[in-house]
């Protein structure tokens, strides 16, 4: 099936006034574009490290949007202009030119999947898409089966590889270990084929949740048997969370968030960890390295290693004997 895109130029002072435009015209899903600088509210909302770069703003903007298939373009368009030509009394809209474009429909969430091969994290470990064949096995290989779905977390960033390498070093038989924003799954099953006695993966996102049940099925790992388990909440707003999961329980946390949510989980996790207990985080912007570093050393931390890898960094740390 094919869709027809309409670009709108206009103005950011226009912007709101022509979205409850198109509103009434039964026009919904529109795409704004422009380069108004991000409210430090709208960057807590986005939870990411590395902010768009964005161009001086110029008043300009773009409205997108896409018109059904049963509907006659031209009178849309038709539509659209009469409601611009109203709107021009009130408010600067620009140049108010439409462009009309035809896209063809596409799998979009599943494209992506093309782009993703098995690859090596290191000379043992092996990350490989569920839909793909591996043909570069080699006699004990660690062999990890992921479909990240909507979930973040495949192992080819850098930081989930730097938690890997953390994870590697410090894991033996008799390790419990918590995964903080497991996402996928993929550092909780990496943590059990490596030979952790108990794992415990939680996130905020019941999709997630899902999604690491299902991965962790697909590399023949039962769930909820006591030894892996993923659960969904809040570990560092929820008290009872905390409670629940087990105090003072893991030899490990791992943690491949971002610098902003290490922070604060910084604060509360001692609280799990064994006196001693070792937290992996990755997922850190060098630009926030000191800020984390901060963190942890002043919520009864010992930095133990310092990785790095691009502009990523990875602490490994020690939970002080006695909080």
């Amino acid at each position: 099936m094919k869709w027809t895109k309409v670009t709108l130029d206009t103005t950011t002072e226009a912007v709101d006034l022509i979205s409850d435009m198109l509103g009434d015209l039964g026009i919904s899903g529109i795409e704004i574009s422009d380069n108004v600088p991000l409210s430090e509210e709208d960057q807590k909302r986005m939870f990411i490290d590395i902010l768009p770069e964005l161009q001086e703003d110029d008043g300009t903007a773009k409205i997108s949007f896409y018109v059904d298939e049963g509907r006659e373009i031209d009178e849309v368009l038709h539509e659209v202009n009469a409601g611009l030509e109203e709107l021009a009394g009130y408010v600067s809209i620009g140049s108010g030119n439409l462009m009309v474009t035809v896209t063809e429909d596409k799998d979009w969430i599943n494209n992506w999947k093309e782009f993703f091969k098995p690859f090596r994290v290191d000379d043992t470990i092996v990350i490989k898409p569920t839909w793909e064949e591996l043909e570069d096995y080699r006699p004990g290989d660690l062999v990890v089966e992921i479909d990240p779905g909507t979930s973040f977390g495949t192992g080819t960033h850098e930081t989930t590889k730097l938690c890997i390498i953390g994870m590697k070093k410090y894991i033996h038989d008799n390790t419990v270990v918590l995964d903080a924003g497991s996402g996928s799954g993929i550092l909780s099953i990496i943590a059990k084929k490596l030979g952790a006695k108990e794992v415990l993966g939680i996130d905020i996102d019941p999709n997630a949740t899902n999604s690491a049940i299902e991965n962790a099925e697909v590399n023949r790992l039962p769930v909820r048997t006591g030894s892996l388990m993923f659960m969904t909440g809040n570990i560092i707003e929820d008290d009872g969370i905390r409670t629940q999961i087990g105090k003072e329980k893991y030899d490990l946390v791992v943690a491949n968030i971002l610098a902003d949510v290490i922070i604060p989980l910084s604060e509360v996790i001692p609280e799990n960890l064994k006196p001693d207990g070792i937290f992996i985080t990755s997922g850190i912007i060098d630009t926030k390295e000191e800020a984390v570093r901060g963190a942890l050393e002043g919520n009864h931390f010992t930095i133990l290693e310092v990785n790095r890898m691009g502009d990523w960094v990875s602490f490994v740390a020690r939970r002080k004997g006695h909080l």
